[in-house]
C-alpha cells in the first residue's frame, strides 16, 4: 500500500522561510531511515504558494488564480510517499517524524490500479495507465 503524508503549511513556509539547520539534520536523519527500511518512494518541501497558481474548470474554460492563497489551514508545505503495509505501518513511521507541538500530519492512501477494477471491467484503462507509468519509470533510468 502506498500513502501520501501531507505536511501542512504554516506562516514560516509561506514567507518562504526555509528550516533551521537543526531540523533539517533531523529531518535528513528520519528520511535516511524510511530509505534504509525501504519504503520511500519520495519526500519533497514545496515553495511557498506566492510561487504558485490554481486552476478552477468551470464555464468551459480553466481560470488561472496565482497565488499567494490566505486559507493557510488548507495549505500544504511538503509531503511523503511511502510503500508500508497498512495504515498502522504508515502511522507508526510518521508518528516518529522530527516536528514539535501543534504540527498534524495528514496521512492519505494512494488508490492503486485495483482499486479500479469495478470502473474497468475488461482492464483496458488500467492497462493504458500502466503503459503509462511504465514509460515515466523508465525516463528515470
Amino acid at each position: 500500500m502506498r500513502f501520501m503524508i501531507l505536511v501542512p503549511a504554516n506562516q514560516d513556509s509561506e514567507a518562504g522561510v526555509l528550516p533551521d539547520a537543526e531540523l533539517l539534520t533531523k529531518m535528513g536523519r528520519f528520511n535516511e531511515e524510511l530509505v534504509k527500511a525501504g519504503v520511500l518512494e519520495a519526500g519533497e518541501g514545496l515553495h511557498p504558494t506566492s510561487k504558485g497558481a490554481r486552476i478552477t474548470y468551470g464555464g468551459g474554460k480553466p481560470m488561472v488564480i496565482d497565488g499567494p492563497f490566505t486559507e493557510s489551514k488548507e495549505l500544504i508545505a511538503g509531503f511523503w510517499i511511502i510503500q508500508v503495509k497498512s495504515k498502522e505501518e504508515a502511522i507508526a513511521w510518521m508518528s516518529r517524524a522530527p516536528f514539535g507541538d501543534g504540527v498534524t500530519l495528514e496521512v492519505r492512501q494512494i488508490f492503486d490500479a485495483a482499486d479500479f477494477a469495478p470502473s474497468d471491467p475488461t482492464g483496458e484503462l488500467r492497462a493504458k495507465e500502466q503503459a503509462l507509468r511504465d514509460t515515466v519509470a523508465a525516463r528515470k533510468r
